[in-house]
């Protein structure tokens, strides 16, 4: 039986990106119209009735509980300046943490942004179950002001991306750890190959290996070349699983959400099949990493237009 955090866990989260998903078509396209008033502005401390627009507040950005559901009726509407999609909570334009209207590039996008707002609970607002509204704030805000840096951090890391460490053959604690990791792994690396044209190098070292300066300098020409929307994927699945090389896998479609989990999940869940499974730890992970991963694809494939 799960441990009572697990299911607290997976209750809070609502796997909100799955009910996006089979939801969002139902969400209705038009709202009232907006106040003629260019200085309503709403603020998580004032009154939801005095203002026409919905601020998003800082902590939606960090995983505090803001407040309680204030509005009745979620919908999306095409933008006042035609250029992307907004949404309306009753007649409330949502927006940013820095009071920018909020425009999805997709009508998709919108919709499914609007089924997480729908699926707030009366008692209170949890962005923790909102990763699309989280992603799309990063793109819109985030990423514009700071595209060098997020480029700069994702370089610095490389070298030590998960998938080029490997485990010493020689060592009890790990056996059967490196043939997993050369079975799986592999294959990967010579994707990387064929795609970028220079072969990576693998080491044992958790301080990460040189890798070759043309392999290096095809990856972040790749990250140079993306739109907000998808660095902002990149970024977010390269947190989540310890490597940008899984990321652009999935980024350019080598692998899926469950090949993606499997390899960041390898050598940890080779030692839970040897020491057991830790309830209220492992599985609470897993599930969490799951939510990451899927909504960050998710968010990608809503953006792209078609």
């Amino acid at each position: 039986m799960a441990a009572p955090i697990v299911k607290r866990s997976v209750k809070a989260s609502n796997f909100t990106f799955l009910h996006t998903l089979t939801n969002f078509n139902n969400l209705a396209t038009s709202a009232q119209p907006e106040s003629d008033d260019p200085n309503d502005t709403i603020f998580v401390k004032k009154s939801w009735k005095e203002s026409e627009s919905v601020t998003m507040p800082m902590s939606f950005m960090t995983g505090s509980i803001v407040g309680k559901r204030f509005y009745k009726k979620v919908t999306t509407r095409e933008a006042e300046d035609g250029n992307g999609w907004s949404v309306m909570l009753d007649y409330r334009t949502l927006k940013t943490p820095s009071k920018r209207s909020l425009k999805c590039p997709t009508l998709a996008l919108a919709k499914a942004i609007a089924a997480e707002w729908e699926y707030q609970e009366a008692d209170g607002i949890r962005p923790f179950t909102m990763p699309l509204m989280k992603l799309s704030c990063t793109a819109l805000e985030r990423v514009p002001l700071t595209r060098p840096k997020i480029i700069e951090h994702l370089m610095k890391k490389f070298p030590q991306d998960l998938v080029f460490c490997r485990a010493p053959g020689d060592n009890d604690l790990t056996t059967g750890v490196l043939e997993h990791q050369v079975e799986k792994i592999d294959p990967l690396l010579k994707w990387v190959e064929s795609e970028f044209g220079f072969k990576p190098a693998v080491h044992t070292s958790f301080f990460g290996g040189k890798q070759d300066y043309g392999l290096v300098s095809a990856i972040e020409s790749v990250l140079k070349k993306t739109d907000d929307c998808e660095l902002a994927t990149i970024d977010a699945i390269a947190s989540a699983a310890h490597s940008l090389v899984i990321a652009l896998g999935i980024f350019r479609g080598r692998l899926g959400i469950e090949e993606a989990i499997e390899l960041i999940r390898l050598e940890e869940d080779l030692q839970v099949d040897r020491w057991g499974l830790v309830e209220g730890g492992h599985d609470v992970d897993v599930a969490d990493l799951r939510v990451q991963i899927a909504s960050a694809v998710v968010f990608l494939g809503l953006t792209r237009r078609v």
